[in-house]
């Protein structure tokens, strides 16, 4: 595990991310060009899942403007400050993690063409590898409170961040009536 790690945190930024990309895109191309009939079921929850990602490819970009500390005409990914509300309680890595999974998943289900498929599969490990040292440079820039983050907020699994986020609700709630 170890030579792993060091293998993964060796490799240049933004690499592993890219090559998903890549794959992602044809994925997509070869959606459109494999697409079988059929299985409306499975298309529609192809369907769901990429107006899902949508919402998770934009919601990170309102919520990192409002409360990133964004130096003054600078990008929503130049924040400045550990942003843990909005997108951020339910999962770490809403954009480059969720969102890109479920394009992938999207295709596969929609298509359901074995190369869609393998692509699709091939990008969301490396997609899901990227997290990791996505979470070590969030570790480098922000500390501690990073990884007490870490330790409350899925990394890209939003059902146990919403379960996680609606618990928590429930007891400050508790604790108000009281």
């Amino acid at each position: 595990m170890r030579g792993f790690q060091e293998l993964l945190y060796g490799l240049p930024p933004y690499l592993l991310a890219s090559i998903a990309a890549a794959l992602t895109v044809a994925q997509i191309i070869l959606a459109f060009l494999l697409f079988q009939p059929g299985f409306e079921i499975l298309q529609w929850a192809g369907w769901i899942c990429l107006w899902t990602a949508g919402l998770f490819g934009v919601l990170p970009i309102i919520t990192l403007r409002q409360k990133g500390g964004l130096p003054r005409g600078k990008s929503y990914v130049h924040t400045t400050a550990l942003v843990d509300s909005g997108i951020y309680a339910v999962v770490r890595h809403p954009q480059g993690g969720v969102a890109g999974l479920l394009i992938n998943l999207g295709g596969m289900l929609i298509a359901r063409h074995w190369l869609v498929i393998a692509i699709g599969a091939v990008g969301m490990a490396l997609r899901y590898t990227d997290t990791f040292k996505e979470d070590r440079y969030c570790i480098d820039k922000f500390g501690d409170d990073y990884r007490y983050y870490m330790q409350s907020v899925p990394r890209v699994n939003f059902v146990a961040g919403v379960i996680r986020l609606l618990r928590r609700w429930a007891k400050q709630g508790k604790e108000i009536r009281r």
